[in-house]
């Protein structure tokens, strides 16, 4: 017996202490819940668990993200909801004031005005629409497309990010018709009669001066959507607001003799004033039979649409792409639903002189992937959805210049109204389908980070009914090895017995 060394207090002292860190590691995962507290207890499950972690949280954050975006189509979709509202009554006005039979000029005035407060009202909505302070229905979240002397562009969403390129060869132009007489004179005209401007009449007497003749014309001329402008010498020029082939310019009198006094001309190829056959009256114009039908036509001023080069020079576009000119608005569309929209400055074209030229006759459009609202929908980099919101405005949707008063303003407002009720329903699908994948984005963002949070957990939360038993395991070994060193550290004791 050695009472220097307690060899069997040591041994039991050595298993007491590892039954107590193993007791302290038991009770630590208990405590908290998990089995992995510290690196040590499973260096690789920490390093696991720790991504795992940044992926749920980004999970959970990418669906907020997806709930903030369908807000945001919430907003937007409300909003154009009033705006067709608005399209809507606009129309049904327009059908209104199409009723001339019991329809005076005063009683179109009277629904114009309500329009133009319709219009301030859609233009208002496209403004001060907005989410955070960020406007939705200006075209600030839309694609940006970078051009020169052409406005109002829109382009489908199939349309890949480039550079598309056309020329314009022939600008659009108004009909256009000139009158030499002296406008600024206060002379009496002479000759009575009604002459009409586009169906829009004007009652001359006899007696009136020139001026106060112009005076006539010019109102009537705003009713028969023409300008009509006197120069410094006196001359008129009439011309058709509108361009393209539709714009026609049609002038008419019932006495050749007032006709005369005017002195009509243009650089058209007109003949000065025909009779029209059917009607008597004295057009404007020139005189033509139709081959197959035999019958005499009184053809009238004329606008022309815009002419761009052939399909093969056009730049971005495949050969299978076509062009539909409206005056100077273009719609250039192509196969897999490719399409481009735009209205050319006035009187743009190719300098006539340098058939080569690329500067002053190419419309170059710059397709960027710049300016559409992206939302971060997912729990990494670049996991991304573009949202297109076009702008949504008079002059977007064309309709800015509407005017009911006009002697063919009310047909043309219902086509013009049509196609702007078309294009909302249009945007507003484009909306629909964009939150229904954002709804379906956060239900499979939400089923994404509960089971990522379930494998989680399977790695780092401890069994509590594995570790209990471990823990009483580690309890009762822990009491033993006390008593046992309890017993070891008796033994030196024994030692004073021998030595009695």
């Amino acid at each position: 017996m050695k009472i220097n060394y307690n060899i069997s207090a040591a041994i039991s002292n050595k298993h007491l202490l590892g039954i107590e860190n193993n007791l302290s590691q038991s009770m630590e995962r208990l405590s908290s819940g998990l089995k992995i507290n510290h690196s040590k207890d499973n260096p690789a499950g920490m390093a696991i668990s720790h991504k795992m972690q940044v992926q749920i949280n980004g999970l959970d954050r990418a669906s907020s993200n997806a709930s903030d975006g369908i807000s945001v189509i919430h907003i937007a979709d409300g909003a154009l909801n009033e705006t067709t509202s608005i399209l809507q009554r606009m129309r049904e006005l327009s059908v209104q004031a199409a009723n001339d039979a019991t329809m005076s000029l005063s009683d179109k005035q009277a629904i114009q005005k309500e329009i133009a407060s319709l219009k301030e009202e859609v233009d208002r909505i496209s403004t001060d629409t907005e989410y955070n302070t960020k406007a939705l229905l200006d075209g600030s979240l839309d694609t940006r497309v970078y051009t020169k002397h052409a406005g109002r562009v829109q382009i489908s969403d199939q349309i890949e990010p480039g550079t598309y390129k056309v020329q314009v060869l022939e600008a659009a132009t108004q009909a256009q018709v000139t009158s030499s007489a002296n406008f600024n004179s206060t002379a009496q005209i002479g000759t009575s009669g009604t002459m009409k401007i586009n169906g829009s009449e004007v009652a001359i007497s006899a007696t009136d001066s020139y001026e106060e003749v112009y005076e006539k014309i010019r109102n009537a001329g705003a009713i028969g959507e023409t300008t009509v402008e006197r120069a410094a010498d006196g001359s008129l020029t009439f011309t058709a607001d509108a361009y393209g082939a539709g714009a026609n310019l049609a002038i008419t009198f019932d006495n050749e003799a007032l006709a005369n006094k005017l002195s009509l001309s243009d650089a058209s190829g007109n003949n000065g004033v025909v009779q029209n056959p059917d009607t008597g009256e004295w057009v404007y114009g020139r005189l033509e039979t139709d081959a197959a039908t035999g019958k005499t036509n009184v053809l009238v001023p004329t606008g022309t649409n815009m002419k761009l080069n052939d399909v093969a020079d056009w730049e971005g576009f495949t050969s299978s792409a076509t062009a539909v000119c409206d005056g100077n608005r273009v719609t250039i569309t192509d196969i897999g639903d490719v399409s481009l929209s735009f209205l050319v400055e006035a009187g743009y074209q190719q300098d006539p002189a340098d058939p080569t030229d690329t500067t002053g006759g190419a419309l170059e459009f710059e397709v960027t992937e710049l300016g559409s609202m992206t939302l971060h929908i997912g729990a990494n980099m670049d996991q991304n959805m573009e949202i297109r919101i076009p702008e949504v405005s008079c002059k977007s949707l064309y309709i800015d210049d509407m005017d009911v008063t006009t002697v063919t303003g009310a047909d043309r407002a219902m086509a013009s109204l049509d196609d702007a009720i078309a294009r909302v329903s249009e945007v507003r699908s484009r909306l629909g389908a964009y939150e229904n994948r954002l709804e379906y984005s956060t239900e499979s963002l939400d089923a994404f980070e509960e089971n990522m949070t379930g494998a989680m957990s399977r790695l780092t939360d401890v069994d509590m009914a594995e570790e209990m038993t471990n823990y009483t395991h580690q309890n009762v070994l822990n009491q033993a090895a006390i008593s046992v060193l309890t017993q070891a550290n008796d033994l030196p004791q024994q030692v004073l017995q021998i030595l009695q």
